[in-house]
């Protein structure tokens, strides 16, 4: 992941969370952040305890979120030397917060009084965050967005050319599910899948995802449409894509399971051979006894490196409206 394509995903999580950017280049944002981000990424618990407890308005943080280092600190040292304020600095009692002098202030304001609260603190500095793959902050968006993303319900924009006035068009629901299957022993192999079923005919497509990447979607009921009446519950259709995804699963050539059970038996067969003289010449109980427990330790850990199983788990689904009876 470069630093355009983390630039290009904390601007979607900014605009998905409702966070408000104050300031923002190619290589960096400010941002105010929304009650749902502050909750995600900046862990502050027993503050958000206080307002859930109290009702106050909260008050969020804001924050310098850089998303290519390099490119930031050339903007911040071409305007240093140009004798203007570095973009993202704050001035604080004359000093600005991007010189070294403030920044060695801001280190040692962090370690000795950590965040405080914006109507106490009249010197406030923004905290810093570089983001790059691999760093924890830019790891807690992507938690937060999986989170906050696991489910949506989406409708279809209808094509408003063709739109009349006076008509209705008729919306189908399909349950949408991404599945993620894990064939796993000494090796790995990932697949992914997108199942949909229609909740009005029980019909299932698979490649749903790539469906939608072709239609402008929605969360709100555009105008001139309804809802076609569901004949399937969630958990029937659910059903349904589980049933598709076995069927798929077992269409498939299971030769590197057998080759795993092979290297298997022949790592259990190997420990056998060290273990079993071992545990047959100790004369005492105790050393006998932990050496049959390391035994038995051992040939877990190389039943579950070398066992051979698939896994299937859902990364997150949703509601789709589609226009058309399928």
């Amino acid at each position: 992941m470069n630093e355009r394509q983390v630039h290009k995903f904390v601007q979607r999580y900014l605009e998905t969370t409702d966070s408000r950017v104050v300031e923002k280049s190619p290589a960096h944002y400010i941002v105010k952040l929304s009650p749902q981000a502050d909750r995600d990424l900046t862990n502050r618990p027993f503050y958000w305890s206080f307002v859930d407890r109290t009702g106050a308005d909260p008050e969020t943080m804001t924050m310098l979120l850089v998303t290519d280092k390099k490119k930031y600190e050339e903007r911040q040292n071409n305007e240093q030397h140009d004798g203007n304020q570095p973009g993202g600095a704050t001035q604080v009692n004359g000093t600005s917060a991007g010189t070294p002098i403030g920044a060695a202030a801001d280190a040692a304001i962090g370690r000795s009084l950590g965040f405080v609260h914006g109507s106490l603190n009249t010197n406030q500095r923004i905290p810093r965050e570089d983001l790059h793959f691999g760093s924890r902050k830019l790891e807690q968006l992507f938690q937060s967005a999986k989170s906050g993303g696991s489910y949506v319900c989406l409708f279809q924009e209808p094509d408003r050319k063709n739109a009349h006035p006076l008509q209705s068009t008729a919306y189908t629901a399909w349950l949408g599910i991404n599945l993620k299957v894990e064939f796993a022993c000494d090796m790995k192999r990932e697949e992914f899948h997108s199942i949909g079923v229609s909740l009005a005919t029980g019909q299932c497509v698979e490649e749903f995802h790539e469906s939608l990447l072709g239609l402008r979607m929605t969360p709100r009921l555009p105008p001139n449409v309804h809802t076609a009446k569901n004949a399937l519950t969630l958990n029937k259709a659910a059903s349904l894509a589980e049933s598709l995804i076995e069927r798929k699963l077992k269409s498939y050539d299971y030769g590197w399971a057998q080759g795993a059970a092979a290297r298997l038996e022949e790592e259990l067969a190997t420990i056998r051979h060290y273990y079993e003289p071992l545990i047959a010449a100790a004369e005492d109980e105790e050393i006998r006894t932990s050496i049959q427990t390391q035994f038995e330790r051992r040939q877990d850990e190389i039943r579950w490196q070398y066992e051979p199983r698939v896994s299937v788990s859902a990364i997150n689904c949703g509601i789709f409206y589609l226009a058309g009876i399928g």
